[in-house]
């Protein structure tokens, strides 16, 4: 198992630090490969309980926000950005229900595709939209940010695994992830902190927020990445499932990778949006 998770990282990461550092259009790319398989795995998760996301609808919608993060900063103004933003929230709640309307048959389906269809592209398009938006950013070097934020977010991933795994003896919420511990979730806390601090040095231009921001980051990143693997632990708990597909060897299915991306990126986006304007 350690093996295969030990494998997989070495043949993952190297793609996605090579799109980063070369940036877009490979980094949106990337992006939009992982939110397709993302929300395919989701929607299967749900496929399961027979309450019939819309496939296919959601993937479209879901690649049209990855789109629309790529190409925001080429819109012109900022009214006009909030105007394709909301037409695609908008469209995609609207559309869904109508599909759900017309293609499901009871009452129970129609809610519940409608439902999960439209969790599937908010979750996976709109949020891993905003990694796009955070490389993109003419505030900030966004090549650097990016690095820091999703290496910082690993940091707690790994580090709150092999603590919890060693030293874990008080359960967080047992009854949706029973492997998740105080003593694991508390090291990939300071991890994070630790990780935000040691790139923003290697770095360099993160440093100019100071230490404190940073610390704050890195705070942020560690509290909301173990939200995101608890949100993401709930789901497939609901559906019954303990992982949430296999593609990826060792580690479960995609979403078992991007649990703890999902809001990071979102929180540091904002966050530097606060401190640099």
């Amino acid at each position: 198992m350690l093996r295969q998770r030990v494998l997989s990282a070495l043949f993952l990461i190297p793609i996605l630090f090579v799109s980063i550092w070369f940036g877009d259009p490979w980094f949106s790319v990337v992006v939009a490969v992982a939110a397709l398989l993302g929300v395919v795995e989701f929607y299967g998760m749900f496929t399961q309980k027979r309450w019939q996301p819309l496939t296919f609808f959601g993937m479209l919608w879901t690649l049209f926000f990855v789109f629309n993060a790529h190409y925001v900063h080429s819109y012109g103004s900022e009214t006009t950005q909030l105007l394709v933003t909301s037409a695609l929230v908008g469209s995609a709640v609207i559309l869904s229900l109508l599909c759900s309307l017309l293609l499901r048959s009871s009452g129970d389906k129609v809610l519940f595709s409608w439902a999960w269809s439209l969790a599937g592209v908010l979750y996976m398009g709109w949020l891993l939209g905003y990694w796009i938006l955070l490389m993109n950013s003419g505030e900030w070097v966004g090549r650097d940010w990016v690095l820091l934020a999703l290496f910082s977010t690993f940091a707690f991933d790994t580090t709150a695994y092999f603590v919890g795994r060693a030293f874990g003896k008080h359960r967080m919420v047992p009854t949706i992830s029973p492997g998740k511990t105080w003593e694991g979730a508390i090291a990939g806390l300071a991890a994070a902190i630790a990780a935000v601090i040691i790139l923003a040095l290697i770095l360099h231009t993160p440093l100019d927020i100071g230490y404190g921001k940073l610390v704050f980051i890195g705070f942020a990143i560690g509290v909301f990445a173990q939200i995101g693997d608890l949100a993401e632990s709930k789901l497939k708990r609901s559906s019954g499932l303990r992982e949430s597909g296999n593609l990826i060897p060792g580690h479960g299915g995609i979403l078992d990778r991007l649990d703890s991306i999902v809001f990071t990126g979102v929180v540091v986006y904002y966050c530097l949006g606060w401190f640099i304007g």
